[in-house]
């Protein structure tokens, strides 16, 4: 698995690298799909439950599961990137929130402050915790600056499959949930939005909007259970 985080966080750094305004999003799929073969993996979305491409690109009210396609890219853009990698047939998984060109003051806070809820609730992986404490450090972080956190959508383990139990909610209670073990994997990703937390998904069946057409923003890491503590195999 550290191999199919390594490859995820190399595509992700590229791309962080190559976005800017005039691309298409799917010039993004392209580079990534190129770079993950190049690295010696597959991509784990490309035909997942019917998904057509190989990454999800969303952009500013766009939450999750975007699909690359004609849309441009201009300056002030929130353009999440969602990225999945298998190598002998184990599963990384991460997303990345990039601010295009000049974002507003607004849009910057809102990014900055997923990351920073991605990184506290990572903080707070050990064996022996609770999947509570993830969702709970999430959450207090957000909401305490005036934020909401998406309810529909939730973090995950993975292994050999992209989706495993147990789900990761961005909201809980501390010592409530599934125990966190040794030897565990799962993705955490916050996904943030400047208005109310509720979505909607586009009549392309895939894109999940928010509900008030506000800004949102998207962190993720896959995280290993090492040694007691939070190990992310999916670094940019």
């Amino acid at each position: 698995m550290r191999q199919a985080g390594s490859v995820v966080g190399q595509v992700l750094t590229l791309l962080k690298q190559s976005v800017c305004p005039g691309m298409k999003t799917w010039d993004l799929e392209v580079i990534a799909s190129e770079e993950i073969q190049r690295l010696g993996a597959s991509a784990t979305f490309k035909g997942y439950r019917g998904f057509p491409a190989s990454i999800c690109t969303s952009i500013n009210e766009e939450i999750v599961h975007g699909i690359p396609g004609d849309r441009v890219i201009v300056d002030g853009d929130l353009v999440k990137v969602d990225v999945g990698a298998t190598v002998e047939g184990f599963v990384g998984d991460a997303a990345v929130t990039l601010g295009v060109g000049n974002v507003s003051s607004e849009a910057q806070a809102l990014i900055d402050v997923t990351e920073s809820s991605l990184k506290d609730g990572i903080a707070t992986v050990r064996a022996g915790g609770h999947i509570g404490d993830i969702g709970a450090a999430v959450s207090h972080l957000i909401e305490s600056r005036g934020y909401s956190v998406v309810k529909e959508y939730v973090g995950h383990g993975v292994g050999r499959f992209l989706h495993e139990e147990p789900q990761v909610p961005n909201f809980g209670v501390h010592g409530r949930g599934p125990l966190l073990r040794e030897g565990m994997v799962i993705a955490i990703e916050p996904m943030v939005n400047i208005g109310d937390w509720r979505t909607q998904v586009l009549d392309d069946n895939w894109t999940v909007v928010t509900l008030d057409g506000s800004l949102s923003a998207h962190f993720e890491h896959t995280v290993a259970i090492t040694g007691g503590r939070a190990e992310i195999l999916t670094q940019v």
